[in-house]
């Protein structure tokens, strides 16, 4: 396997973005009746056109192996969920500033459950056991951070969880540097271990892809929710549409990252290829999390605190 399909993809992704940047004035969303949100309408439908022509590398299809929700069935997320609930009570009780990403990653995958119960993605088996996968990492490395057994803590994730512990970043800042450590970190050994392609040679891209509209509609709610609950700065940027279709535009860059990272993680001969790929997700990842604990710096979190002390329990 050619490592330098790292590089490619780089660029081809600061070319698909530059694209955009030129073409938004020129696509208006087609719509019957005016469009309510009309920035993230010339923004995220030419960006979505524009990374499906970004096709998926063909990695060998195989069956599931993984121990974890082999049924592939529903009652793999209501687990995960109810696992969410209890982790959010018990950080909200104490205002931990753990609770910002605990609460966003609860949305997302009450969303995930709604979206393959409505038939939204093509094959629902191989969602459920992306988000039981996922949501394991989670909770494990949030445990072993929590009773202090940090050795082998990711990088991006310790930035995160210290940045938790310090009170350093606003709860826009937690949330990033949780999202990037799970997402940026996290989510390619996921992919790669539940699998990028079905037995059959079908690529799950197009339901990875297909995500991305899913969570447009989460933005606006949850920032909102985070904004009434933790912290009231967290939707402060106040620019409309603007900062939901940023957002939309950040995590559509960093969901195809991750499957091109999950495809050498795939078509890894070596132990050299394989560490290489490693490398590459673990630097990544550790990069954008240093870059964000910079730009959400704050004083103090004493404001914070005293707000989530009285409205943290208004869920």
């Amino acid at each position: 396997m050619d490592l330098d399909v790292t590089s490619l993809t780089r660029a081809a992704l600061g070319i698909l973005l530059a694209l955009v940047v030129v073409a938004t004035p020129l696509v208006p969303a087609q719509a019957d009746e005016p469009d309510p949100d009309p920035i993230r309408g010339l923004v995220l439908p030419p960006l979505d056109s524009l990374i499906g022509l970004l096709r998926p590398l063909p990695v060998p299809g195989a069956d599931y192996a993984g121990d974890l929700c082999k049924s592939g069935g529903d009652e793999c997320i209501d687990e995960v969920i109810d696992r969410m609930y209890q982790r959010l009570d018990g950080l909200v009780a104490t205002c931990s500033h753990s609770a910002i990403f605990s609460l966003a990653y609860l949305r997302v995958t009450e969303n995930v459950r709604d979206a393959v119960r409505s038939g939204y993605f093509d094959d629902e088996k191989w969602l459920n056991r992306v988000d039981t996968v996922f949501a394991e990492l989670y909770f494990d490395t949030t445990s072993r951070w929590e009773s202090g057994r940090r050795t082998g803590i990711p990088a991006a994730w310790r930035i995160a969880l210290q940045a938790e512990d310090d009170k350093a970043v606003s709860g826009l800042g937690n949330f990033m540097l949780a999202m990037n450590a799970h997402i940026n970190r996290d989510f390619p050994y996921v992919i790669a271990k539940v699998g990028l392609t079905a037995p059959d040679g079908t690529s799950h891209k197009a339901d990875h892809d297909r995500y991305n509209q899913r969570l447009d509609s989460l933005y606006a709610p949850v920032f909102a929710e985070e904004a009434r609950r933790f912290d009231p700065t967290f939707d402060d940027v106040n620019a409309g549409t603007v900062e939901e279709t940023i957002a939309g535009v950040i995590m559509r860059g960093w969901r195809e990252m991750v499957w091109r990272h999950a495809e050498l993680l795939a078509l890894a001969r070596t132990p050299l290829q394989r560490t290489l790929a490693q490398r590459e997700i673990e630097t990544y990842a550790a990069l954008q999390g240093l870059m964000i604990r910079q730009l959400f710096q704050i004083p103090d979190s004493e404001r914070r605190d005293a707000w989530c002390a009285a409205h943290g329990q208004d869920g």
